[in-house]
């Protein structure tokens, strides 16, 4: 597959295609507003019919472990409170961001192991400590993982009504007996391809 490079606004894009389907790709930075402003940019530019989020996060449920690929049925903000509503939701807004049905159907469909479907929180934080893990569960018990760009760009695509999807896999588990900053860094062989593995299945079915 060959890809065209496309620079705007210090921004670097790559517009090809994979399993045939034309994609535009870029790395969004981390946290919620690196992540924002660069899809809105890719989305002003190339006007996609849906985005796709690859990437990593902390396990923060029993049920995944390093190395398992959770896909956001839903999208939330754990670090938000504007007083009013629930906590995590912003006025005018909806407390869960929905990840696309269309690819949820798909996933779901695929005989992959390790892969779980569930909530996603994000927030400008990386999760290292049981505390702080815990204070998100008490919030969101059905939460799956946790990260720093998804439901800022879920949200984006719900106010520009784009279907939206997160793929991540878990790189540390915050709450189990492990240390889960080596977790962090002794799993970077594998995590680029089981995302892209998941990715290029999805693609394949659209």
């Amino acid at each position: 597959t060959s890809f065209k490079e496309v620079e705007d606004r210090h921004i670097t894009f790559f517009k090809g295609d994979i399993s045939g389907k034309e994609v535009a790709l870029m790395k969004c930075g981390i946290g919620k507003v690196n992540a924002a402003v660069r899809l809105s940019e890719l989305i002003n530019i190339f006007a996609p019919d849906m985005v796709v989020n690859t990437g990593v996060a902390g396990g923060i449920d029993t049920e995944v472990n390093v190395g398992d690929v959770v896909v956001g049925s839903q999208c939330c903000y754990h670090d938000v409170w504007c007083g009013e509503g629930a906590w995590g939701q912003m006025q005018g807004l909806p407390l869960y961001f929905d990840g696309s049905r269309k690819i949820l159907d798909i996933v779901e469909g695929l005989s992959l192991d390790n892969l779980h479907t569930g909530l996603i929180c994000t927030g400008d934080q990386f999760i290292t400590e049981s505390i702080g893990l815990q204070a998100i569960k008490r919030n969101f018990p059905k939460a799956l993982a946790v990260d720093m760009e998804s439901a800022a760009m879920a949200h984006i695509c719900y106010q520009r009504n784009i279907p939206f999807a997160s793929i991540r896999v878990i790189s540390d588990t915050p709450d189990k007996e492990t240390d889960n900053q080596t977790q962090y860094f002794d799993f970077w062989e594998t995590a680029p391809k089981r995302t892209f593995d998941v990715l290029k299945k999805v693609l394949e079915k659209l």
